[in-house]
């Protein structure tokens, strides 16, 4: 499991779209927010960079914490 930060994910749309992007990605991927820090951890196959290029298309750009 890896931590992003995500510093544009302020709301449950936010939370939505992210979770939405991921699971386009790993249908099999879960996800743990925490919403206050801005941070989600992801357990999942993928590349971390294809990942990263994901979220960042769909407008939340992240950092591995």
């Amino acid at each position: 499991m890896t931590t992003y930060s995500i510093p544009a994910m302020s709301c449950g749309h936010c939370k939505a779209t992210v979770e939405k992007t991921v699971l386009a990605l790993d249908p099999g991927a879960t996800l743990s927010f925490d919403m206050p820090a801005r941070t989600v951890a992801i357990d999942t196959g993928r590349d971390d960079a294809q990942l990263r290029a994901a979220l960042k298309d769909a407008g939340y750009p992240a950092a591995m914490v």
